[in-house]
Order: structure tokens, then C-alpha cells, then sequence
């Protein structure tokens, strides 16, 4: 019998409501123009916002819904005429957003910038590295989209990586780490297994990522919300 605690399955329906009152919860997003459709649990965004940010985050704000399996963000930005940058413009605020970054090694990141849509290139020493330099440059004005392409730098690989990236993910609070297993070979890390939620999901990635000796981390994880 269920209990009062156990988790209703959310219809489609369900989700595209508790999405649509996330979007609209959320300060940083103005949802006004943003469509929301749902099929089998996995939610599709469309619409038009006025800054990349705003993208970025609304895809970020479907992912804290519970219930949700995957998202595709198709939202368009368009931005208005007083947002418009050259990409001169927006290549120099992006230098100077990662030259300001104490998170980053310096010099080592490097911008290319067409039609507003930076691109990212060069090598860093950690994941979050990697994480910290495309957050710098997303809030950023006139920017259409960010494409990720740094890479972190190899280098020694522990013997006992697994059991490290394991330690940690009993450690964390946020994750049941019974249901998720880790493969290595070398410095490329596979997960899978299945969690509740995005947010385990993702801070299962950020966990792996911070092993040392991890070049890459291939997340297979599956969405398994408890239900009644």
C-alpha cells in the first residue's frame, strides 16, 4: 500500500505544469515567451528570450523538476536592439570576464566569438575549471550561445581511482550512491546506474569530475523518480 509520503507518478501533463510554475518561480527567467511541451517525460522548451543566460536557465529550472527525464532546449534568443554587441564587443568582455576568474589558470583559456555564439578553446588542469570558465562568459551581454570545447590537461592517473570517486559519492549527501556505478580506464570516467533526480545526476558528474587524474567523465546515468 502506498503511504502518504510515497511520491503520485506525474503525467505528462503534470510536468509541463510543475515546469511552466518552475520557470515562473524562478526570478532570473522572464517566461513569458517560452512554450512548454511534454511526451513520455521528456520536456521540450521553445520560445524566445532575451539573453542567453535566460536560456541557460530555464533549462536548469526544467531540470529541478521532479519527474522530468530529459530536456531539449530550443528556446531562440533574440536579443533587443539595446542588448546587441559586436562580436569585438562581446570577444573583449569575454577575455577580460576569464583574465578576472580566480578560478582559472591564466592565458590558458582562449574566446572566438561569430554572430554572438562564443566558442571556448585550450586546456585547464581541473573539470571545474572547465565548468568555471563557461559560466563566466554565459551571463554575458549581446552572447547567443557558449560552446564548450576546452579540455583538461592529462595527468597522473591514482591506482585506486574508482574507490576514490566511489568514497566520495557515499560521502555526499546529495546522492544514494548504492545505484550508481563507476568505470575507469586511465582518466576517462563512465557512470551509470540510475537516480532520482537531475540534481543527483548532475552532482554526480561535478563529484567524478573532481577526482584527480580525470580527463573526461561520460555520464550514463538514468532518471528513475521514486514513485507510489
Amino acid at each position: 500500500m502506498a503511504t502518504a509520503s510515497s511520491t503520485k507518478k506525474m503525467t505528462d501533463a503534470d510536468l509541463r505544469m510543475a515546469i511552466q510554475d518552475e520557470l515562473s518561480w524562478e526570478p532570473s527567467i522572464d517566461d513569458r515567451e517560452i512554450a512548454i511541451s511534454v511526451k513520455d517525460g521528456v520536456a521540450t522548451l521553445t520560445g524566445v528570450v532575451r539573453n542567453f543566460f535566460e536560456k541557460w536557465e530555464a533549462g536548469s529550472a526544467s531540470r529541478r523538476v521532479h519527474g522530468v527525464k530529459a530536456i531539449a532546449n530550443d528556446i531562440e534568443v533574440r536579443l533587443p536592439g539595446s542588448f546587441h554587441r559586436t562580436d569585438t564587443d562581446i570577444a573583449r568582455a569575454a577575455a577580460e570576464a576569464l583574465t578576472w576568474n580566480a578560478a582559472l589558470p591564466a592565458d590558458r583559456v582562449k574566446v572566438s566569438v561569430s554572430e554572438g555564439h562564443i566558442t571556448l578553446n585550450g586546456e585547464v588542469d581541473w573539470g571545474y575549471q572547465k565548468a568555471a570558465a563557461e559560466a563566466a562568459v554565459r551571463r554575458l551581454l549581446g552572447v547567443r550561445g557558449v560552446t564548450d570545447e576546452l579540455t583538461v590537461k592529462p595527468m597522473p592517473v591514482p591506482a585506486d581511482i574508482k574507490a576514490k570517486i566511489e568514497a566520495a559519492f557515499r560521502r555526499d549527501a546529495i546522492l544514494d550512491a548504492q545505484n550508481i556505478k563507476v568505470e575507469t580506464k586511465g582518466g576517462h570516467v563512465t557512470l551509470r546506474g540510475h537516480v532520482r533526480t537531475w540534481v543527483e545526476r548532475e552532482e554526480a558528474e561535478r563529484s567524478a569530475w573532481a577526482a584527480p587524474g580525470v580527463t573526461n567523465v561520460e555520464n550514463l546515468i538514468i532518471l528513475k523518480p521514486v514513485t507510489a
